[in-house]
């Protein structure tokens, strides 16, 4: 499909630069099935879009310290570059998006950290490999749990270029930007859905009769580029690692052999149990790097309902909620979302959507 379909505009002043607070204070816009126009709520009415027996699936991935500041060294000459991890490769190895990655070269090593901040020296690496995109592949000197301490004391939180490229990260980002759910570290970016519950609003699930499932997708810093082809085609996905258990994909079937719906909050979680699916929609256990890219006539397997935020135009993640609920309905909830005031992105609000 061409790819300027999935455009529209989006003003400046719709991108939220902060979370609502509290957090289940943020606007909801559900979209339901049928020819019936979007109605707005907040996110504290979800449990009265829900049915007892419904199942709703988390992802429990964590944030980690992404961003590294370094350089490199040739001679008397140092230049300086900014590196985003987006997935580990092994115990020692990360491929990263670096700017500008046309600084650095094969073999060459690089040092991240001052020395001084964050109570820890620095962090080396050599360059393995670069690829396309600013893409480069490190192997540091430290690995495994002692190379994760190492990145989380010299590292920053990785805010989406949007938000980053408004203001600085402060402290308050540091909660901001993770899930209540989160606890298993290796994302590069926050699995947005799941920044609007709170422990009262997951109360008020429990006591509607909607089970909590957790499954881990390791959000890669790919969700942030934009689509630069013409046709979607074209497109070539990250890898991002996902984990569905054998029990939560087993309890998972039996919410719907008794009648009741999936709910995803996100689009990670839906990722994961549309890659762990079969064909006939039963979910086995997974454990694999998935680069799976849904586009309108994909057909899902998995999912009844999803909760999503607000998306980039152009982007693979617009693309998927347009196959979700279909283009037409999803460019006028959104021209409704823009003409109400609804907050876009990562601290934004959120959509929830019911499959055709």
């Amino acid at each position: 499909m061409r790819v300027d379909l999935f455009d529209f505009e989006l003003p400046q002043e719709s991108i939220a630069l902060r979370p609502a607070i509290p957090r289940d204070r943020a606007r909801l816009l559900v979209v339901p099935v049928g020819g019936a126009p979007p109605r707005d709520h907040v996110m504290r009415d979800l449990p009265a879009m829900l049915r007892p027996g419904d199942a709703l699936v988390v992802n429990d991935t964590r944030v980690i310290h992404a961003r590294l500041s370094g350089h490199r060294q040739r001679g008397e000459t140092r230049a300086h570059i900014e590196a985003t991890l987006i997935e580990r490769l092994s115990e020692n190895c990360w491929r990263a998006l670096v700017r500008p990655a046309k600084k650095l070269a094969p073999e060459e090593r690089v040092r991240f950290g001052s020395g001084t901040e964050h109570g820890a020296d620095f962090l080396e690496a050599v360059v393995e490999a670069k690829g396309e995109s600013g893409e480069v592949t490190f192997a540091f000197d430290l690995s495994g749990d002692v190379l994760d301490k190492a990145i989380e004391a010299l590292g920053a939180m990785p805010l989406p270029p949007y938000i980053a490229g408004k203001r600085s990260v402060d402290a308050q980002d540091e909660s901001d930007y993770q899930t209540l759910f989160a606890r298993e570290a290796g994302a590069v970016a926050a699995p947005t859905a799941g920044l609007h519950f709170t422990p009262a609003l997951l109360a008020a699930i429990e006591a509607a009769g909607v089970s909590l499932h957790r499954v881990t997708l390791h959000v890669g810093a790919g969700t942030f580029l934009p689509v630069k082809v013409e046709d979607t085609k074209d497109h070539e996905m990250h890898y991002e690692h996902a984990t569905l258990s054998a029990e939560t994909a087993a309890a998972l079937n039996e919410v719907h052999a008794r009648g009741g719906r999936i709910v995803a909050v996100g689009t990670t979680a839906l990722r994961c149990l549309e890659s762990a699916a079969r064909e006939d929609g039963v979910l086995e256990a997974y454990s694999a790097r998935t680069n799976i890219f849904i586009t309108p006539g994909y057909r899902f397997r998995a999912i009844d309902i999803l909760l999503t935020n607000f998306h980039l135009p152009r982007s693979t993640l617009f693309m998927l909620v347009c196959a979700f609920c279909g283009m037409d309905r999803m460019k006028a909830a959104y021209a409704h979302a823009i003409k109400s005031g609804y907050r876009f992105y990562s601290y934004g609000d959120a959509c929830l959507l019911f499959r055709p």
